[in-house]
């Protein structure tokens, strides 16, 4: 603290810096115009609150790029998001139970395996299992639930797919059934009946 402490003493801290006055005049330097320039976007009022990803009105780049069509967002209901999401847990982590130990979705949350229960939950095949468990989830690998019941245990699938896609025909072909409909049915050959048989003429009798 200075010896000389009064108000003729006092000072800012940091210099004073002398803030723009606009719209005062063609002699202040900043009239007419106020600093913007003739025309254009950035004379106007709001200039500075472009929304983010703005390009100044051309065709944006999310708009340029190519799309996955279908309903994609994640409150599409009862569609769902279309880039689905799983927690992957390996068979080596589900070693550390106890033999003949339940293996659920909130066992796999207390213990730490997964972050939480909203996120379907899919089982993977790395590792060994050497104990016979009974495990909960929505996926399975191939090679994890190989494993699973390898060891004696058993897996259950709460969103497994049990209809397999079908190949999509090409168009202009007809089901199986429609062709059969639409094909003429054969006519059943008629049923040959006994010819009647033909009188005979006899011979006539010559005269003597």
């Amino acid at each position: 603290m200075p010896e000389n402490f009064n108000l003729s003493t006092l000072k800012p801290a940091q210099p004073r810096k002398t803030r723009k006055r606009v719209g005062r005049g063609l002699g202040s330097g900043k009239g007419r115009y106020s600093g913007r320039g003739i025309k254009g976007q950035k004379s106007r009022s709001g200039s500075k609150k472009m929304r983010a990803g703005f390009e100044g009105g051309q065709m944006p780049v999310y708009m340029r790029l190519g799309k996955q069509r279908g309903p994609y967002s994640a409150d599409a209901m009862p569609v769902g998001p279309h880039r689905t999401a799983t927690q992957p847990v390996n068979v080596r982590d589900l070693e550390r139970f106890d033999a003949d130990t339940d293996v659920t979705i909130e066992l796999l949350a207390e213990t730490g395996l997964i972050k939480n229960t909203r996120i379907d939950v899919k089982i993977l095949g790395n590792g060994d299992l050497t104990k016979k468990l009974n495990v909960t989830a929505h996926r399975f690998s191939a090679s994890a639930r190989e494993k699973i019941e390898g060891a004696g245990g058993t897996v259950v699938a709460l969103r497994e797919d049990t209809k397999k896609k079908q190949r999509k025909k090409p168009r202009g072909t007809k089901p199986a059934e429609a062709e059969a409909k639409a094909a003429p049915e054969p006519k059943a050959e008629a049923a040959e009946q006994p010819e009647e048989p033909t009188e005979t003429e006899e011979p006539a009798e010559t005269e003597e």
